[in-house]
């Protein structure tokens, strides 16, 4: 995803790890910051525990950021949740047209090889969608 503003890295980074943003972007799925950091800005080793609801199912799920190079890049993982295993990078860069932002999501479903399945037939669109969503709402 790419904003216009040549001078908006570090305005997009920010809003990119900010809690009150993201419970603003994943409305549709009732997100709500439960648990570490629930509000502001998260930050390295820090932790936040989302409760949501996904396919009529509410779900918990405990990220902490891992790593975080400010205003490059950061990366969330689970702790504790849905997935056997959850990581998220989160990267930025800037040129003359402006500020890219990119996700690159790595998952795996659990239940074997039932989970691998839904993770193709299901999950990974599901997922590229709340990512697509939660950036429109980040770039407005």
């Amino acid at each position: 995803m790419q904003n216009a503003d040549g001078d908006a890295q570090s305005e997009l980074f920010d809003l990119a790890r900010s809690i009150d943003v993201h419970k603003d972007s994943m409305m549709q799925s009732h997100e709500e910051a439960i648990g570490g950091v629930t509000s502001g800005l998260i930050s390295l080793g820090e932790e936040v525990t989302w409760r949501a609801w996904h396919f009529g199912i509410p779900l918990q799920m405990t990220s902490r950021i891992t790593e975080m190079q400010i205003p490059n890049y950061f990366v969330d993982e689970q702790v504790k949740g849905p997935f056997q295993r959850a990581r998220h990078v989160h990267e930025f860069s800037q040129d003359s047209a402006g500020t890219t932002m990119v996700d690159r999501i790595e998952f795996v479903a659990p239940f074997g090889p039932i989970g691998r399945l839904v993770e193709k037939l299901v999950l990974g669109r599901y997922l590229q969608r709340l990512i697509e969503t939660r950036n429109r709402h980040l770039c407005r």
